[in-house]
């Protein structure tokens, strides 16, 4: 698989965790870094379940699952314990390192490359085409599915309601919204899809690591960020559709930028110092939308 391919590939399988992020950054406002775990039991629960036999897409629904459990968890702890919510997720994403690797066997990495995955069945509904194109279109499908979907759930009463919890929580209640209940789901929701990410990107590497999900949120909150300059530039900072597409391009183009590094010869060890300057000018982007060309509506 050529670099552009596999960097294209990847971005795609990780752009749920992008959306997931985003709906707890930008449509709540609350620091969650309970991806870190969320996105490891997507992971573990995905190669536990192939190693005993099970199907794959039953097991990616079952990892989806585990993510929604955690992000209920990091929801709980916030909203009816009254723990700050940066420090719920922390408390959960300390304890599902123990419970991903107990799910996992005790063992810090599972192989998967002897199983059978969500693209093996490709292989025989599109026999002509070779297997990364074919992984790049899957993936491609099941990120539109997505984007699809969150731009609808946030047209209907319960999205428009998390998004005005987000807005202003102070005002909710008079709206007749409950903040707690709206919080409590669109955290878990979230995580579910960042769990969706975990098992995709563990059936396409060909196995599952204990640490998969450390420092995971900066490459989300990056995404995040190129996203809101593109949506910005495009003058669609109020389209929901627009905005979650432009999280996915924001993605792809993340790991196009560390598959250029790599490509540059860059010592592997060097790759978080990377990443943090790429997060940072990520974060000061937005700041600089001014400069980019400013699209006109027809």
């Amino acid at each position: 698989m050529d670099p552009v391919t596999g960097a294209l590939t990847l971005g795609l399988a990780y752009a749920p965790l992008a959306l997931g992020i985003f709906v707890t950054m930008r449509v709540f406002n609350i620091p969650d870094i309970t991806a870190d775990a969320s996105l490891t039991a997507g992971g573990a629960v995905t190669a536990a379940l192939l190693v005993a036999g099970f199907d794959p897409w039953l097991a990616t629904l079952l990892a989806t699952i585990a993510g929604v459990v955690a992000g209920m968890l990091t929801g709980l702890i916030h909203t009816r314990l009254r723990i700050q919510a940066l420090l719920a997720g922390i408390l959960v994403m300390t304890a599902f390192y123990s419970l991903n690797l107990r799910v996992m066997g005790g063992r810090s990495n599972v192989p998967l490359a002897q199983f059978d995955t969500v693209f093996t069945p490709l292989q025989a509904l599109l026999p002509g085409v070779d297997d990364s194109t074919r992984t790049l279109l899957l993936l491609l499908l099941i990120t539109a599915l997505f984007v699809a979907a969150l731009s609808w759930l946030f047209r209907t009463d319960a999205g428009l309601a998390m998004r005005a919890t987000g807005d202003n929580e102070t005002m909710a209640p008079a709206l007749g919204i409950n903040p707690d209940a709206m919080k409590l789901l669109g955290i878990a929701l979230a995580n579910g899809v960042i769990a969706v990410s975990g098992s995709l990107v563990a059936q396409y590497q060909g196995y599952a690591d204990i640490g998969m999900g450390i420092g995971i949120v900066l490459f989300g909150l990056a995404s995040v960020m190129i996203g809101d300059t593109f949506a910005s530039a495009l003058g669609q900072e109020r389209s929901m559709p627009v905005r979650l597409a432009a999280v996915v391009l924001g993605s792809v183009l993340f790991r196009g930028v560390v598959a250029l590094v790599l490509w540059l010869g860059l010592p592997p060890g060097d790759m978080k110092l990377m990443t943090s300057l790429f997060v940072l000018a990520a974060i000061l982007l937005p700041g600089t939308r001014k400069l980019l060309p400013r699209w006109k509506r027809a």
